[in-house]
C-alpha cells in the first residue's frame, strides 16, 4: 500500500485533485483498480492534511455476473457508504443496438448515472480508477483510431453538473494494482465487462507489451511525452 499511496499522493498534489472538505464519489466496478483506489483513499484519509469525505458509487449494468453483495462486503469492511444504481446498459448496448464497439456508448450511459448520484449525495468530485497503463492505451487509441494526439485529463471540470472528475491512479502502473490485490489476498469481481480481453484497448495493451521487448523504456517515454506536450497534463504546481 505504501507505493500505491506514494504515487497517488504525488498525482493528487501535482494536479491539485483534493481540496479541504471535498466530498468524493469513488467509482467502484469491482475490478482491481477500483478496489485498490477504495483502499488507498481510506488509508490516505488517516494522514492527508486536507480533510475529505468519501462514498462509493457502482452501476449495475444488468449483466448476470454483476454481484452487488460482493461490492457491499468490501464497502462494509472499509466503512464506506455504497450507492448502487441499476441501469439498462446491457439491454440498450448489447441487446437492442447490438453494438460491435460498445465501450463508448456504455461509458456515456454510466457517466450520466454516476453524475446524477454524485450530485444527489452532495459530492463535488468523482474519482475514477484509471491507472498509468490506461493513460497510455487511451493515447494510442486516439492516435491510431481517431488521428488525434491526446488522452483523458488528470482533472476535468464539468460545467453542466459542477462536478470535477479526478484520476488519482494515473501514476500507478497496472502491475502495482495487481500486486496490491494479490499481496493482500483480496478478491475482485471475476468479470466486470463482457468486452474484457477483446476490446481495442486490449489490442493497444498488447502493442505496448510488444514494444517493450525492444524498447524497455517505452512506457516512461510515452508518459513523459504526454506530460510535456498535452496542455491539460502540465502539472498545476509549476509552469513546466
Amino acid at each position: 500500500m505504501q507505493k500505491i499511496l506514494s504515487n497517488m499522493r504525488k498525482a493528487i498534489e501535482d494536479y491539485q485533485m483534493i481540496n479541504e472538505n471535498d466530498k468524493i464519489a469513488l467509482c467502484l466496478s469491482g475490478g482491481k483498480d477500483s478496489i485498490t483506489m477504495l483502499y488507498a483513499f481510506k488509508n490516505l484519509q488517516i494522514f492527508y492534511p486536507k480533510k475529505y469525505d468519501i462514498i462509493a458509487i457502482s452501476i449495475d449494468p444488468g449483466f448476470d455476473f454483476f454481484d452487488v453483495n460482493f461490492l457491499q462486503d468490501i464497502c462494509n469492511k472499509l466503512e464506506i457508504p455504497l450507492f448502487v444504481e441499476k441501469s439498462h446498459a446491457k439491454e440498450i448496448v448489447f441487446d437492442i443496438r447490438k453494438e460491435k464497439n460498445p465501450c463508448s456508448l456504455c461509458a456515456n450511459l454510466r457517466r450520466g448515472i454516476i453524475n446524477s448520484i454524485a450530485i444527489r449525495e452532495g459530492c463535488n468530485k468523482i474519482a475514477l480508477g484509471h491507472n498509468q497503463d490506461d493513460v497510455l492505451e487511451t493515447f494510442l487509441l486516439n492516435l491510431f483510431f481517431a488521428g488525434s494526439i491526446g488522452t483523458f485529463s488528470p482533472v476535468s471540470y464539468m460545467d453542466r453538473s459542477g462536478i470535477t472528475l479526478i484520476r488519482p491512479l494515473i501514476y500507478t502502473p497496472e502491475k502495482d494494482t495487481k500486486r496490491f490485490i494479490k499481496k493482500n489476498n483480496l478478491t475482485v469481481m471475476p468479470k466486470v465487462c463482457p468486452m474484457d480481453g477483446t476490446s481495442k484497448r486490449e489490442y493497444m495493451k498488447q502493442i505496448i507489451i510488444s514494444f517493450q521487448k525492444d524498447i524497455p523504456m517505452v512506457k516512461a517515454n510515452l508518459f513523459g511525452a504526454i506530460q510535456r506536450n498535452i496542455p491539460e497534463w502540465k502539472k498545476k504546481n509549476n509552469n513546466n
